[in-house]
């Protein structure tokens, strides 16, 4: 019994130490913390043990356009809600989902309902940003995919430093 006491308290401390190093990196901590609020508000509407979908974020003015910073950035939201026990299905291997070449996950909204229902997908994360001088602002939402109703929404403002401006540079498809 203790042994296995030990063992959880380890695994434990080894997800904080992994957490909290991440945490050191602006953007990740941006991510980290816009899931928390996102599932936070969400709660307990969104429920732990039932399915969610993460799109890839876009651009504001393209909302068929990304970067590599939109793709990272849903990333993070998804191994952050992963890591708080929200089951997330994984898009990439569904070959119905709007997906281009070096885009990500763009979910056209009709097909929101068909993902939704064949996952029994309770809420859909989505996400747009914009440029303006040194920052990137962002809205990420979680949508009710039977009825598109907003549960949850948060804004959050990134300053452009040398890993998002790169992020940012990659080609917009």
């Amino acid at each position: 019994m203790r042994v296995l006491i030990l063992g959880w308290i380890l695994l434990s401390l080894a997800g904080c130490a992994s957490y909290q190093q991440g945490t050191k990196n602006p953007m990740i901590k941006a991510s980290y913390e816009a899931a928390d609020r996102l599932a936070a508000m969400a709660y307990p509407v969104v429920k732990v043990d039932q399915p969610v979908i993460v799109a890839t974020f876009v651009q504001l003015d393209r909302l068929t356009a990304t970067t590599t910073f939109g793709r990272l950035m849903a990333e993070q939201v998804a191994s952050r809600l992963l890591f708080q026990k929200y089951p997330i299905v994984e898009l990439k291997l569904r070959g119905s989902v709007f997906m281009r070449e070096g885009t990500g996950e763009l979910l056209l909204s009709r097909e929101v309902k068909e993902v939704s229902a064949a996952y029994n997908v309770q809420a859909v994360i989505v996400g747009t940003y914009a440029l303006a001088g040194e920052k990137i602002f962002l809205n990420l939402k979680v949508v009710r995919p039977t009825d598109n109703r907003v549960l949850a929404a948060h804004d959050l403002a990134i300053e452009i430093d040398e890993t998002t401006r790169a992020l940012l540079m990659s080609d917009p498809v």
